[in-house]
C-alpha cells in the first residue's frame, strides 16, 4: 500500500500536470508501450502544461511568456512542450490584482456537473461551482477589457489546482494548465484561468467569439502519496505523478489527472506507457524499466460548469452583487 506524504495544500514542491478528452487508440500491446507524443517533462518540481488534442499531458517545466509556473494534466500525444529545468515548484504570481468583495455562492443550477473524482469519503467537497464561475468572470472580463471581477468569496486556503476549458457539444479540450505547488485559491484561479485559455501552446489564444460553448472544469489536487509500486493505483480514483531517468539519463516528470485513464479506457499498463511516451522516453518499454519508476498518486475534486449555466449565475446575481461590467452582449442571453 502507499505510504502518505502529505494531503491537499501541502504538497507545495510537487510538479503539474492535466487531463483527457478523446478517447485515443493504444496501438500494440502494453509492453511496446502507449502512443502519446514526446511531450518533454524535465524538473521534479515547477509546472507544465498537457500535450495536444487529447488531453492527457506531461508535466514539464514551461519557459511561459510570463514566466509563469504551470504543468498540464490532460495532454495528448504531440504536446508542443518546450521544457527548462526548475529546481523547485513556483506558486506563480498574479498579474491581476483583486478587486474588492461581490460574488456569492448561492442560485447556482443544480445541472453542474462535479466530476470523476471529486470528493472523498464523504467529506465536503472544497471545490464549488462558484469557482467556475469566477473562471469564467475572469476570462470574460479579460476578453472584453473590463477591470478583472471582485474577490470571490469562496475559500482562499491554499491548494495544487488546474484550470481545464473544453469547447462545443463534444467536448474538445481547449486549454488545460493547472500547478502542483498549492496556491491561495483567489490568486490561483485568476492566475490559471487566463494561463489555460492564453497560453496552452498547443492552441491559438481563446476568442471572444468562443466564449458561448465553453465548458470551465476547476480540478483541486488533495491526499498526495508516494507508492513502492507502479500499479499500486486505482483507475478513475487516483491522479498519477511518475518520476524516471530517460534514455540519455535525465529526470523526467509526466503526469494525468484521475479522470484519464477511464475516459481513455486504459487500464494500469496502457496508462503508464502513454504517460512515459507523454514524457519523452522513446525506447522499447519493459516490465522492469517500469518497475524504476518513481509513482506519486493523488486525488481531486473536480467541477464543471457549461458557458450556460454561467449567463444564468450572472443573471441572476447581476443587481444584487453589484458586479462592475454588463452582461455578455449575446442575443440569444440578452
Amino acid at each position: 500500500m502507499g505510504r502518505k506524504r502529505c494531503v491537499g495544500a501541502d504538497c507545495s514542491k510537487m510538479a503539474a500536470g492535466c487531463c483527457g478528452v478523446k478517447k485515443q487508440k493504444l496501438s500494440g500491446s502494453p509492453g511496446s508501450g502507449g502512443p502519446g507524443g514526446v511531450g518533454a517533462g524535465s524538473g521534479v518540481a515547477g509546472t507544465g502544461h498537457c500535450g495536444s488534442e487529447l488531453g492527457i499531458g506531461s508535466s514539464a517545466t514551461v519557459a511561459a511568456a510570463a514566466n509563469v509556473s504551470r504543468a498540464n494534466g490532460l495532454g495528448g500525444p504531440g504536446g508542443n512542450v518546450s521544457g527548462s529545468s526548475s529546481s523547485s515548484g513556483s506558486s506563480g504570481t498574479n498579474a491581476l490584482s483583486p478587486a474588492p468583495a461581490g460574488y456569492t455562492s448561492s442560485g447556482l443550477s443544480p445541472n453542474l456537473s462535479p466530476g470523476t473524482g471529486s470528493g472523498s469519503g464523504g467529506r465536503k467537497m472544497v471545490v464549488s461551482a462558484e469557482m467556475c464561475c469566477f473562471c469564467f468572470d475572469v476570462l470574460y472580463c479579460h476578453l472584453y477589457g473590463y477591470q478583472p471581477p471582485r474577490t470571490p468569496r469562496f475559500t482562499n486556503d491554499p491548494y495544487p489546482l488546474f484550470v481545464t476549458w473544453k469547447i462545443g457539444r463534444d467536448k474538445r479540450l481547449r486549454g488545460c494548465i493547472g500547478t502542483f505547488s498549492a496556491m491561495n485559491l483567489h490568486s490561483g484561479l485568476r492566475e490559471y484561468t487566463l494561463t489555460s485559455a492564453l497560453k496552452d501552446s498547443r492552441f491559438p489564444p481563446m476568442t471572444r467569439d468562443e466564449l458561448p460553448r465553453l465548458f470551465c472544469s476547476v480540478s483541486l489536487l488533495t491526499n498526495f502519496e508516494d507508492v513502492g509500486d507502479y500499479l499500486d493505483w486505482e483507475v478513475g480514483v487516483h491522479g498519477i505523478r511518475i518520476e524516471f531517468f530517460n534514455e540519455k539519463g535525465s529526470k523526467r516528470t509526466a503526469t494525468y489527472l484521475p479522470e484519464v485513464a477511464k475516459e481513455q479506457g486504459w487500464d494500469h499498463i496502457q496508462t503508464i506507457d502513454s504517460l512515459l511516451r507523454k514524457g519523452g522516453y522513446k525506447a522499447p518499454i519493459t516490465n522492469d524499466f517500469r518497475k524504476t519508476i518513481k509513482l506519486t498518486r493523488y486525488r481531486s475534486e473536480k467541477m464543471t460548469m457549461g458557458y450556460a449555466e454561467y449567463i444564468a449565475h450572472r443573471q441572476h446575481h447581476h443587481y444584487q452583487n453589484g458586479i462592475g461590467h454588463p452582461l455578455p452582449p449575446y442575443n440569444h442571453y440578452s
